[in-house]
């Protein structure tokens, strides 16, 4: 056998073991296997890690923007007539979030912590001033008053009487800081000194800022990954089944707060929302790209804020039981000490077209008012999100009160928020590079297949080759010899 068979013949056999090597590792899925192990690995919140750092100090910036209804026709609205709301903001701040004093409890499997927030204005990302805009909208305090007395006639005189002799009623204008953060109300100071439980001041974000909203107790995923991050106690209560969005450390990569590694289109994702003291779900609708990152979009389907006829899991927003309100906004009231909040998407986005309709200036959109996350499947990272919550108060006439003698029943618009979260650069930078080395270390086996490919080729062209050497070899031997003339 010549030196060409033989070159020919190993580089068949190398085709051979290639293309069973690459055959075998697809069949068996080992380098996928590897990044997935990897993934998960990383996916845990352990001592002096970088992600256990960036869950404790996430380094993308979280911005809470307020947009804030201002009434144009208070007086029309107490006579009956429809409000007309004009939007004011965004006033913009960056949220802060730490995780505070971290207690690793069972061997490492969970943790406990705090999570104190505060809030610093932005005005390069404002519309306006806090501390100066006036906005005129219903008042929290009175109607929440209104509501707790209007079963007792004697609490009715008393209310009333209240309300006259402060000069107060259905309106108020306050600043958009007071508004927030909190003002010193007439009405609680008055209740205050005789019930001394009862806080004198009221703010929709009163005590939130540069303080905690209790313990939380967190799975760290060491003994499943699928378990990162899960709650499992808020405030000593244990008997949860949460998994959390709040957005205090997206992006750790991530929220990984919330999700586990490996997202398919067919997952429905749960978190926890402190706003409607409930878990909510969302689904996958679209891919997209984020910074040069393939995420999945997951939205809030209608069915979260839907009426109990469609949704039976809301039936407990029905306050009092059977009284429900319609598709699209929750009575969240119960956990809003009484006060009649309820919840729904900016601008009734979703909701029952008559919660529109009763209002002027509702303009809902998908682009601005819904709720999103942009998770990379492999990861589970969250790249980019937007919370969207409105909160709006129910009014209603209730005999004895001279102030909604005459106003319609309805769901009235305060304000809305916007609490967003994008990946940082340098984070995307390091995904990205992550999401390359897993690239790569999947393409191995296919690789080795075009290799395997590549050299079946050259085998072929060596045979075909080889085989018309031997052709013209033989042909030569039979050919007669020429004589001499």
């Amino acid at each position: 056998m010549g030196a060409r068979p033989a070159v020919t013949y190993t580089i068949g056999i190398f085709c051979i073991i290639l293309l069973v090597t690459s055959i075998a590792l697809l069949v068996t899925n080992v380098f996928l296997s590897v990044v997935q192990n990897y993934v998960k690995k990383e996916i845990q919140l352990r001592n002096d890690t970088v992600t256990f750092e960036t869950w404790k100090d996430p380094p993308p910036p979280i911005y809470m923007q307020f947009y804030f209804f201002n009434v144009t026709n208070p007086e029309e609205v107490l006579n009956g007539g429809k409000p007309f709301l004009e939007e004011k903001g965004p006033y913009t701040y960056r949220e802060y979030k730490l995780r505070e004093n971290v207690t690793f409890l069972d061997d490492d499997e969970m943790v406990s912590a705090l999570t104190s927030k505060t809030y610093v204005f932005v005005p390069e990302l404002s519309k306006g001033d806090p501390a100066t805009d006036l906005i005129r909208t219903v008042n929290v305090p009175v109607v929440t008053v209104m509501n707790m007395a209007k079963y007792s006639s004697s609490q009715i005189l008393l209310a009333e009487a209240l309300f006259v002799v402060k000069g107060v009623g259905l309106f108020t204008t306050r600043t958009v800081h007071e508004l927030l953060w909190g003002y010193k109300d007439p009405v609680l100071s008055a209740i205050h000194f005789f019930k001394r439980d009862i806080d004198d001041y009221f703010g929709l974000y009163y005590k939130m800022n540069g303080t905690d909203d209790g313990e939380y107790v967190f799975l760290t995923g060491q003994e499943n990954y699928e378990n990162f991050t899960r709650i499992v106690e808020w405030r000593g209560n244990n008997s949860l089944d949460w998994w959390t969005t709040d957005m205090c450390n997206m992006i750790n990569g991530t929220d990984g707060t919330s999700f586990h590694p490996l997202v398919t289109k067919n997952d429905t994702l749960q978190f926890f929302s402190s706003d409607l003291c409930r878990s909510l779900y969302a689904t996958f609708e679209k891919e997209l790209g984020v910074k040069g990152i393939p995420v999945f979009r997951f939205v809030l389907p209608s069915e979260v804020f839907a009426n109990v006829t469609v949704n039976p899991e809301n039936a407990g927003f029905c306050v009092p039981a059977g009284n429900c309100l319609g598709s699209g906004v929750l009575n969240v009231s119960t956990c809003k000490q009484g006060a009649p909040i309820i919840i729904s998407s900016p601008h009734f986005y979703q909701a029952d077209p008559k919660f529109i309709d009763a209002i002027e200036g509702m303009h809902p959109n998908k682009a601005n008012h819904e709720t999103f996350l942009d998770i990379n499947p492999l990861t589970g990272l969250l790249v980019r999100a937007a919370k969207r919550v409105q909160v709006n108060v129910y009014i209603e006439k209730i005999d004895g009160f001279m102030q909604t003698a005459n106003v319609q029943t309805l769901v009235f618009p305060v304000m809305y928020l916007n609490e967003s979260v994008l990946i940082d650069n340098t984070s995307a930078a390091k995904l990205n590079t992550m999401l390359l080395v897993s690239e790569v270390i999947t393409a191995i086996p296919f690789m080795i297949m075009g290799l395997g490919v590549l050299l079946g080729l050259i085998f072929i062209i060596l045979v075909c080759t080889n085989r018309n050497v031997a052709i013209e070899a033989s042909e030569a031997e039979r050919a007669p010899l020429l004589k001499p003339s």
